[in-house]
């Protein structure tokens, strides 16, 4: 039975054994970090279409991203402050000749974690980011900056058009392919990684995209089982999860067949489910059911049965989930969307859910949560020792409080999981274009990326 949102709140506070402090002890995980100099955590905002990338050493804005087509050029249509008037986010993308994205929403790290991949929802496309050097595949020199004062040195790609409202990406597990859930389209746009490098480097936006698969109605993500042979894809249309066979060929590329689609309207009703992951050990998926404020949890292999369906209290609405084991413990964690007063210092929060998975299938439940010290908390990432947990939040923080008016992503000590002490708010400041500042805004996805070192999505 669900928990009423007063029961869940009840329940929380009493789980003392979850309570969040100040961290005094996450110096060991800064120290073990020191090797990892090439460590970031990166975060797609939506409403200013930036990337803000984090350095976990000091849980500092070490860089933005710049994906907007601002400031290419001296004349007023193409720049973000005209005239001393600063834009709102809503109609800063139909300014005259603006050909930059529009709502960078999802992203995923490729298998050896020196690509991101990350897709504009509203200009209908996907960008590929070299992690390394912290900068966009695709752009290049702006002529205009030898001739004029005051424009930014590059000129943004305009990455590769692949539909109409693309969700997520997700890597293949061998790194060959890229599959995008175009949630407007109902189909999923499957690229050959090389040939979209390829791509990009010649100016072009069309040609990478290998083959459509037609699809359940609003698909949303794609991921892949451990052993890569088997794509799950999610929809928030339809209470249906459709199974793939990837069946690769020789070279790697997938030949994908429909092999069945599981019925989820029990845990489902809604039909809404935007996310979706595997295990470390890749023996179970867990999908997030937003509208229906719950978890369920599927088995990768054979009938892919349910092996857990976790209500999570009253309008919770979890969005991410992910997954923490290390020597003290093995949780599950799901990011909730709604915002609860009583926060830290008595502001308003939204919080974590944790539920314990060393316990049998069928027995998993929330056992407690703890406040993640921002406003609709989103995207959720571990570093590769699963000892830190980040989180992206999609709203700002409120007037009067340490990080008003700004957007924040929030630093845990995991290595108790039972237990997460919290490190740091880190608020995501601005973009710095020639003609103003432009507010990172909006947060929704977020990874942790360590280059040429395996990811998640291996």
């Amino acid at each position: 039975m669900s928990l009423s949102r007063r029961e869940f709140l009840t329940a929380a506070t009493a789980a003392t054994a979850l309570t969040v402090t100040q961290s005094s002890g996450h110096a060991q995980t800064l120290e073990k970090n020191k090797s990892n100099l090439k460590d970031c955590v990166v975060i797609c905002n939506e409403d200013s279409n930036t990337l803000s990338v984090i350095d976990p050493l000091n849980n500092r804005v070490e860089t933005t991203i710049n994906l907007t087509s601002f400031d290419e050029d001296p004349r007023p249509p193409f720049r973000f402050v005209t005239g001393g008037v600063m834009p709102t986010h809503a109609s800063m993308v139909v300014k005259p000749l603006y050909h930059g994205a529009i709502h960078i929403h999802g992203s995923a790290p490729s298998p050896d974690s020196r690509l991101l991949a990350v897709t504009g929802r509203g200009t209908s496309n996907v960008y590929l980011i070299d992690i390394e050097k912290r900068r966009v595949i695709g752009g290049v020199s702006n002529p205009q900056a030898g001739q004029a004062q005051n424009v930014n040195p590059e000129q943004v790609s305009s990455g590769i058009l692949i539909g109409r409202e693309p969700h997520e990406p997700t890597f293949t597990r061998n790194g060959k392919e890229l599959w995008v859930a175009i949630r407007g389209e109902n189909r999923i746009a499957i690229l050959g990684v090389q040939s979209a490098l390829n791509t990009l480097t010649q100016g072009m936006t069309v040609g990478a995209v290998r083959q459509y698969v037609n699809n359940v109605n609003g698909c949303a993500q794609v991921w892949f089982s451990r052993d890569g042979l088997t794509a799950f894809v999610t929809s928030q249309k339809a209470a249906l999860i459709h199974v793939f066979d990837v069946n690769p060929d020789l070279n790697g590329f997938s030949q994908p067949k429909l092999k069945t689609q599981l019925d989820i309207k029990a845990q489902d009703p809604f039909g809404f489910t935007p996310f979706q992951k595997t295990t470390p050990d890749g023996k179970e998926i867990w999908f997030s059911h937003k509208l229906a404020d719950g978890l369920s949890v599927r088995s990768t292999r054979d009938a892919y049965q349910l092996l857990d369906h976790i209500l999570l209290g009253d309008r919770t609405r979890p969005n991410h989930i992910e997954f923490v084991k290390n020597a003290r413990g093995k949780v599950a964690y799901a990011s909730f969307a709604r915002i609860d007063d009583g926060g830290p210092g008595n502001i308003a929060a939204s919080q974590i859910a944790v539920i314990d998975r060393s316990v049998p299938p069928g027995q998993r439940r929330v056992i407690g949560s703890f406040f993640s010290y921002g406003r609709e908390a989103h995207g959720l990432w571990t570093n590769p020792e699963n000892t830190r947990l980040y989180i992206a939040h999609e709203q700002d923080e409120l007037p009067g409080t340490p990080s008003a008016g700004q957007t924040v992503c929030t630093a845990f000590d995991v290595s108790n999981p039972f237990k997460p002490e919290f490190i740091a708010q880190i608020p995501l400041g601005n973009l710095e274009l020639p003609s103003g500042k432009l507010r990172n805004k909006k947060s929704i996805n977020l990874v942790y990326v360590r280059p040429n070192t395996p990811s998640q999505t291996a």
